[in-house]
């Protein structure tokens, strides 16, 4: 008698949920064209509306960063939970035998690699507008965006999960992502405005801490509670 075939351990079926959402990117380059062009948008808007000269560069470009990256995030999860809804792949994901953290994963993993994206785009746009000298910034910024951008990821991907059947989802996933992520983003711009003020990194370790801490809890959070939600 043929045993029934295993399934794959849980990295690697979280792994397969990232990779179709990959494959379908490359496929279509929607999300990431979508929403790199609205945080450059957001970024060059913010540059015309608060740029008053070089004293304002320290002061403006970190929040024009990091807020250029969170309303792409509301983009990036929305469209990217919304593929899941047409048609019925999501039900199928849901009835399949992955498990659902592992659903939850693959899908906080695929949101990380386009706000990689993002950033690789709205940064050097931030520093063309406000003159950021990125040969002395650059590895700051990725230290920076490597403690952030986990838990932005992982938290839009779990209330993008709440949001998915409602009707304007942009709108609610945005009001309820926000006030959540404030820690986090508050973090982020200080320590990006330190850094471009000439602080070294060595001396940006409590607002690293305080992102790696929000990191893990909306990480657990996610995984715990996105079984629940997908059942509710």
């Amino acid at each position: 008698m043929i045993p029934p075939p295993s399934l794959p351990s849980w990295p690697r079926q979280a792994l397969a949920i990232t990779s179709k959402d990959l494959l379908l990117e490359r496929r279509t380059g929607e999300i990431t064209t979508m929403s790199a062009f609205f945080a450059s948008l957001v970024a060059i808007t913010a540059s015309v509306a608060l740029h008053s000269g070089p004293d304002t560069t320290f002061a403006v470009a970190p929040a024009v960063i990091w807020l250029a990256v969170t309303f792409a995030t509301v983009l990036a999860v929305s469209k990217n939970w919304q593929r899941e809804r047409e048609d019925g792949p999501l039900r199928a994901l849901l009835v399949s035998p992955i498990a659902r953290n592992a659903i939850f994963a693959g899908k906080a993993l695929s949101v990380i690699v386009f706000l990689i994206v993002v950033q690789l785009i709205v940064v050097p746009v931030v520093a063309v507008l406000f003159s950021v000298d990125l040969a002395a910034s650059g590895a700051g910024l990725v230290i920076i965006a490597a403690a952030a951008t986990p838990g932005i990821a992982v938290a839009g991907t779990l209330f993008g999960a709440m949001t998915v059947r409602t009707r304007a989802r942009e709108l609610v996933l945005a009001s309820v992502l926000f006030p959540m992520l404030l820690p986090t983003l508050l973090a982020a711009v200080a320590a990006t405005r330190e850094l471009l003020g000439g602080a070294p990194v060595s001396e940006l370790g409590d607002y690293l801490l305080l992102m790696a801490v929000f990191d893990l809890v909306f990480t657990a959070g996610g995984l715990a509670m996105f079984g629940t939600l997908m059942d509710g």
